[in-house]
């Protein structure tokens, strides 16, 4: 009897939260999961909600590669920044296929963070990685480009969701 009341009683104190989180309302969970996963889950709802979606150019698996790449760049690669007056150097490496993922990915983003800023940007394939060198035009844009860093430079331009939906089309957005 006391058993059969502890579960009646847990199962009912349950229930105001069950029904919050059923609904898709103010209390209920957003987040889709893991961050690729979240990505995944945002562009399959937008290609879902677009009736002239040609299913047949879909390329969700592209979509996923390039979103292991970020995250590989993101958490493997290492950044050694050197500056000397207005110029800073990014010397990005990493092993195996890491160095060939910076490669890929710095070389790609330049002429976005270029336009997104109007910085004097290059970069180069090194054995190990890239090298982005930017040169500020002042202090300001000096101490903002010490200040974000190689990762948070490669944040900048906002680009990052239509390159994703692009992808996932079937469009290969560095061509």
């Amino acid at each position: 009897m006391i058993r059969s009341t502890l579960c009646a009683m847990i199962v009912l104190s349950a229930l105001p939260a069950a029904a919050q989180h059923a609904h898709h309302g103010s209390g209920g969970p957003k987040e889709t999961g893991q961050s690729a996963f979240a990505a995944i889950t945002e562009i399959v709802q937008i290609l879902s909600s677009d009736p002239d979606t040609d299913w047949a150019k879909v390329n969700i698996q592209a979509l996923r590669d390039h979103l292991v790449d970020m995250e590989l760049v993101t958490t493997e690669a290492n950044v050694r920044t050197q500056s000397e007056g207005r110029t800073v150097e990014f010397n990005v490496t990493g092993a195996g296929d890491v160095a060939d993922v910076i490669k890929r990915m710095v070389l790609a983003h330049l002429p976005m963070l270029e336009m997104a800023t109007g910085w004097a940007v290059t970069a180069e394939p090194s054995a190990n990685g890239a090298i982005m060198v930017i040169e500020a035009d002042t202090d300001q844009e000096l101490a903002r480009v010490l200040g974000l860093g190689f990762f948070g430079i490669m944040t900048i331009g906002a680009h990052h969701q239509a390159h994703h939906l692009q992808m996932a089309t079937g469009i290969d957005p560095h061509h």
